[in-house]
């Protein structure tokens, strides 16, 4: 009689959390993890590309130093936002790193030679696959909070979120708050004196 009674409180308990949405709360939690754990895994790779490019850069374009610097302290505050975890601040972040190396990149219009540098070229190319890679994460991600957001914000589901304290997820989105990103110029005239190979080279 223990048993049978036993067995048939197991199977109140189980219907009864998979009709309060307690399951599917965590299945769908877990799922937006996963999709989060891609864009810092992107946005890390990102930031271990930059400093082959700056170097690179650096070769041909030594007195470009306040570029560099933006760079660089773009490139701290995107590592610093992935180890916060925080999706807002991981937006911002990478959005201003992007303005600072858009400036980088377009230092490559007065040096000539950097231009058609291989090593150059190829961080390029690495650097655009891994911001597509990145861009295909966010919205991966960001589908599954609205997901997410959108379910626990259902009924019974809603009062299960409230017992558990399951709360609405931030978006992979700058805030507004987020710095303007800087302006890409190109009309510095071209110093042909630059374009030389970098020191030490033939």
């Amino acid at each position: 009689m223990k048993r049978r009674w036993h067995m048939a409180a197991v199977t109140v308990l189980a219907t009864l959390v998979t009709g309060c949405g307690y399951n599917r709360i965590q299945t769908l939690d877990e799922q937006a993890s996963a999709a989060q754990s891609q864009i810092e895994v992107q946005l890390q790779r990102r930031a271990d590309l930059i400093p082959n490019l700056v170097a690179t850069v650096k070769g041909y374009a030594q007195h470009e130093e306040e570029v560099f610097n933006t760079v660089a302290e773009a490139r701290s505050r995107l590592l610093n936002a992935v180890q916060s975890k925080d999706p807002e601040q991981m937006a911002t972040a990478d959005q201003g790193l992007t303005g600072a190396l858009g400036r980088l990149l377009a230092i490559s219009e007065n040096y000539p030679n950097l231009k058609a540098d291989q090593n150059f070229l190829r961080l390029q190319d690495e650097l655009t696959g891994t911001e597509n890679r990145i861009a295909v994460s966010r919205s991966d991600f960001n589908e599954a909070v609205r997901t997410y957001n959108a379910y626990i914000r259902q009924f019974p589901a809603v009062l299960t979120a409230k017992v558990i304290h399951a709360e609405q997820r931030k978006y992979f989105q700058a805030s507004e708050q987020a710095t303007a990103v800087p302006k890409v110029d190109f009309s510095t005239p071209t110093d042909t004196s630059k374009g030389g190979a970098p020191p030490g080279g033939g």
